[in-house]
């Protein structure tokens, strides 16, 4: 009988959460792809500020144009499509390393490293620091984001931690 090791574990356990969080960056991207109206219309309200209170104060900030809401949109889904590559590829780079040599395996994580690095900087710099603190996202009941954003990067940055940490022998 093939008895696992605690090494082994580790490397099955980092490419097995990466393909969970490239799971969820293809069900977003099918998302956008295929709800493109609902999700443009979220961009448009965060960027307009149209459903934040204190609306006179801030409005300096709104972006009311429609052309830049959907030029804000394509960075956001091109971002998001960049993330699921990067974690797809860096995943199967992972698996395809599983049993080699641990700096074989440390060196294949660069793409998985990558593609959390971009997934981070959508959750965390875009929805949390720029739709939280520039937009007033979190003032609007309907079109407010913060919360899951900060499910997401709960998730992210713990797991960009253990990816890039190497205690595999």
């Amino acid at each position: 009988m093939n008895h696992l090791t605690t090494d082994q574990i580790i490397r099955i356990s980092k490419a097995t959460l990466m393909l969970f969080i490239s799971f969820f960056g293809l069900l977003v991207m099918y998302s956008n792809f295929t709800d493109y109206p609902s999700n443009y219309e979220y961009v448009a309200h965060v960027l307009s500020m149209d459903t934040t209170s204190n609306n006179l104060k801030y409005s300096y900030r709104a972006i009311t144009s429609p052309m830049l809401h959907h030029r804000i949109y394509w960075l956001i889904i091109t971002l998001e499509v960049l993330f699921t590559i990067f974690c797809l590829v860096g995943t199967y780079h992972l698996y395809r390393n599983i049993n080699s040599s641990a700096q074989e395996f440390h060196e294949a994580k660069k793409f998985a490293i990558i593609g959390l690095m971009i997934a981070f900087f959508i959750y965390y710099a875009c929805l949390q620091v720029v739709g939280v603190e520039w937009f007033n996202m979190d003032e609007s009941k309907e079109w407010n984001a913060k919360d899951w954003a900060r499910h997401i990067t709960d998730f992210i940055l713990p797991l960009l931690v253990y990816v890039a940490l190497k205690i595999e022998r």
